[in-house]
């Protein structure tokens, strides 16, 4: 049995089950958090709402293309151009979007604790449309290079970039903005709050800070396990793209790439859960 078989089993079998998982859960977080009005006023989890949005368009578009390129080699990026442009785009923008909501979850959690009115007068949810009406606008600006430098390659026919400069931001994008600094923004104000709740007898009395670092934990654990073996794949790939390779390293590469693709549909299907341990 072939590492190519077993991988293309892989990607069928889990793809199906994220794909159904995904989709299920993110619309029952969708259907709870727009149907009960103390969710809809809330800051917090408006910005859960939308991540739930936004993961089920992630999902829908590209695990079901995932699932049909790698398990039954039907791969449109490989023959159309510009779908070649617009999956790269459709991989960027929710996943930058998604994350960047549960940050701002966790920077509203640390408002909305504070002891100081000027602290709490920013968890608003007028406050929070603003903020996520721009959000989406940067993170979609910040993924327009990607319809100049994504292309199909003459060489191996995959859709890939051919922008040399752009190849050394992609590392960046990818241990930087997706994982490092979402882990840092989760640790730092998951700290503030926690103090936060300790200067606050009620929450204390409540326990709110031992849920409080459950859910950051689970938040941290997630990124990491989720996203950073793919930050580390990619940069492994690029180090490596000028290095001759046999066939049987190739294979490897292409079944590790596999599994760690998949890993990070992970992320979009679990990442809400962390609201329902509050």
């Amino acid at each position: 049995m072939s590492l190519l078989y077993i991988g293309q089993q892989f990607t069928i079998y889990s793809g199906i089950f994220l794909l159904v998982a995904g989709i299920v859960g993110n619309a029952m977080n969708v259907w709870i958090l727009s149907s009960v009005r103390i969710y809809r006023t809330n800051p917090c989890t408006f910005y859960f709402l939308v991540a739930s949005i936004d993961n089920i368009l992630y999902i829908l578009i590209n695990l079901i293309t995932r699932i049909l390129s790698v398990g039954y080699g039907i791969d449109f990026t490989r023959t159309s151009n510009i779908w070649c442009k617009i999956r790269e785009f459709l991989l960027v923008t929710p996943t930058t979007i998604s994350i960047t909501c549960v940050c701002l979850a966790a920077i509203d959690q640390f408002l909305v604790t504070s002891k100081y009115v000027y602290f709490r007068r920013f968890s608003q949810i007028k406050c929070a449309h603003r903020i996520v009406f721009i959000v989406i606008i940067v993170w979609c600006l910040h993924a327009v290079p990607i319809f100049f430098f994504f292309n199909i390659s003459p060489i191996n026919n995959i859709c890939t970039n051919t922008n040399a400069a752009f190849a050394i931001y992609i590392p960046i994008y990818l241990l930087g903005i997706i994982c490092a600094f979402p882990v840092l923004i989760i640790v730092v104000f998951g700290w503030l709050t926690y103090q936060n709740i300790h200067r606050t007898i009620v929450l204390a009395e409540q326990k709110a800070d031992r849920q409080l670092t459950i859910m950051t934990l689970i938040q941290v654990g997630l990124v990491v396990i989720s996203l950073v073996p793919y930050g580390i794949y990619n940069i492994y790939r690029l180090i490596t793209n000028m290095v001759p390779k046999d066939t049987d390293r190739q294979l490897k590469e292409y079944f590790a790439y596999t599994i760690v693709s998949m890993v990070t549909y992970f992320y979009f299907v679990v990442c809400l859960l962390i609201f329902f341990v509050r």
